[in-house]
């Protein structure tokens, strides 16, 4: 969508260009293939949630590679991801305009986040959650990558309360069971931070355990008993909770690692995971 089609003030500019991802589309396209070409053959069944890492493309780029890249997505794309910023609501849509990374601008599905909104009384059209929020950005040019023509549906999600994620999810899921085309979620999510690796793994097996068994409430629950620093744990718990209300049978662990695998810091990694759910 070039830049003239929709008002300046619609349009949510990139707050980590040039730092988590190169500035330069032309660098961007080659680094994001590189990633996308490390992912084994896309699934024959359509994806309903894919859960990738957004940290600086070096260090979580090869998981996110993988993950999207065999990931079977739709071209309206639902997208979670946490809130780090503190702004903003607590289930933020960003409901029209676009959202431009290096080269590209992607547009947002209005009609899709105006249905969600009118649907589910615990989301709120808020754009301050998302303005200095990196978390979806960095997955924008992998997802455009696989997806060139898609349309987004950004939610910012800081809702803890485990009823209203279930309202809220039980609305929204609903409201993409009737859509008039297929939609995929995406999460954005990053596991334990600055842990020694053996301690991350640890903790992480224990999260991504609950993940791959489709249960939202046990992932909830595991990461507060046993003080597991996901960052997108309440947007993965959203994500479950609609796929399952959508028929989700499946999950799968795409890729793992941590940035030890790149710093060669051991002492103090962040993990990286990918999750398919069909």
């Amino acid at each position: 969508m070039p830049a003239s089609a929709t008002s300046a003030a619609s349009i949510r500019q990139p707050v980590v260009a040039g730092r988590f991802y190169p500035a330069d589309p032309a660098a961007l396209a080659r680094e994001t293939a590189a990633y996308l070409a490390e992912a084994g053959a896309p699934s024959d069944k359509p994806t309903l949630l894919a859960m990738a890492p957004h940290a600086g493309a070096v260090y979580s780029g090869p998981v996110a590679g993988k993950t999207l890249g065999a990931a079977n997505l739709a071209d309206t794309l639902l997208l979670l991801g946490p809130n780090h910023t503190g702004r903003g609501g607590r289930l933020a849509v960003w409901s029209d305009g676009a959202w431009r990374i290096p080269g590209r601008d992607v547009p947002v599905e209005a009609a899709l986040a105006e249905a969600l909104l009118a649907a589910a009384p615990g989301l709120s059209p808020d754009r301050a959650a998302h303005l200095g929020e990196h978390s979806l950005e960095v997955l924008l040019p992998f997802v455009t990558a696989v997806r060139p023509g898609c349309r987004i549906v950004p939610v910012a999600v800081a809702e803890s309360r485990p009823g209203v994620l279930a309202e809220t999810a039980q609305a929204m899921a609903e409201v993409l069971a009737a859509w008039s085309g297929p939609v995929s979620i995406i999460v954005s999510s990053d596991m334990s931070h600055y842990l020694p690796e053996a301690a991350a793994k640890k903790r992480d097996s224990l999260a991504l355990a609950r993940v791959l068994a489709l249960d939202p409430q046990g992932l909830l629950d595991v990461v507060r008993r046993e003080d597991i620093s996901m960052c997108g744990v309440l947007p993965m718990t959203l994500g479950l909770l609609i796929a399952q209300a959508l028929g989700a049978t499946s999950a799968r662990l795409a890729a793992y690692a941590t940035s030890g695998e790149v710093s060669g810091d051991y002492d103090q990694v962040v993990g990286y995971a990918g999750v398919l759910v069909e």
